[in-house]
């Protein structure tokens, strides 16, 4: 991949994802975690541990080789981003409690990400040529967790602006994860073909087990419709580009990348595809709860 947007490039996109989800939160969707614990507590167990073990059982079956293997796994650790809040919202999930998801997962994160990830390269004996320094995990999350402050700071001293802003963020997210996954197929066009029979239909399977789970999981604890479907999209719609920063800014290695790179490829028409349709069985008499 070319260095220009390995260096600057992803940081910045990731940089710019991480500010677009900042607008979005206050210091009050932290604090709604007490107003709905059930869905929180089940969502977080779908998204840290049920997903997971989800994958690597894909990962066995599919005797998955051991770089994309891990990039499976980086991908199943990788929290919700933007582009669930905004499923979310055009399929009448609980955006509030969607927002909330997606910020306490980014902070776990810091630990279940790297945490993940080296079981899955000890998995595969591969710590000689693929490690996690411990200064990279930490820049990793600045990275995030920077980003994420400012856009909350703006949202708190100004946010008309913050409002204005968030269509155009959301939009210009979606294109930088558009052109991040053009320049992994691009750099690796010579084994995209391989790649593409060895992992599309483990990421296509995953991706709709994902939503699936994200939704029949929480109503079966009693939770309601529109929070179902804000969990489905929570835990359906991972946070790719981090996934991909992580394989070639962290680990070093591109291939790495490539089941996030495929994950986007089907995961905003599955993602479609289940919305419209679990967003016709929640009934209108059900109320999403109002943000404060």
């Amino acid at each position: 991949m070319d260095s220009a947007l390995t260096t600057v490039g992803l940081p910045l996109a990731l940089a710019i994802i991480m500010f677009g989800l900042g607008l979005d939160l206050t210091v009050g969707d932290f604090r709604r975690v007490g107003r709905a614990p059930r869905a929180v507590a089940v969502a977080l167990g779908c998204q840290l541990v049920l997903l997971p073990a989800i994958c690597f059982g894909l990962v066995v079956l599919f005797d998955l080789p051991a770089l994309l293997g891990i990039g499976m796994l980086l991908l199943a650790a990788s929290p919700g981003g933007t582009t669930a809040n905004l499923f979310s919202h055009l399929f009448k999930g609980d955006v509030a409690l969607n927002i909330t998801l997606t910020a306490i997962n980014t902070v776990v994160a810091v630990v279940t990400l790297p945490l993940i990830t080296g079981l899955a390269i000890a998995y595969y004996g591969r710590q000689d040529d693929v490690s996690m320094p411990l200064v990279e995990i930490v820049k990793v999350f600045a990275l995030i967790l920077l980003p994420v402050g400012i856009g909350m700071l703006v949202n708190a001293r100004a946010p008309t602006f913050a409002r204005r802003m968030d269509k155009p963020v959301r939009i210009g997210s979606a294109v930088i994860l558009a052109v991040l996954v053009l320049g992994i197929l691009l750099d690796q066009r010579e084994d995209v073909g391989d790649y593409l029979a060895d992992v599309g239909v483990i990421a296509a399977l995953f991706c709709a087990l994902s939503l699936v789970i994200g939704y029949v999981v929480p109503k079966a604890f009693g939770v309601t419709g529109p929070q179902a479907i804000a969990s489905s999209m929570e835990v359906g719609v991972h946070n790719a580009t981090l996934a991909i920063f992580v394989a070639v800014e962290v680990l070093d290695q591109v291939e790495i990348s490539v089941p996030a790179a495929v994950y986007s490829l089907v995961m905003f028409l599955f993602a479609a595809l289940w919305g419209a349709w679990v967003s016709r069985r929640v009934g209108a008499h059900e109320d999403v709860p109002a943000r404060s």
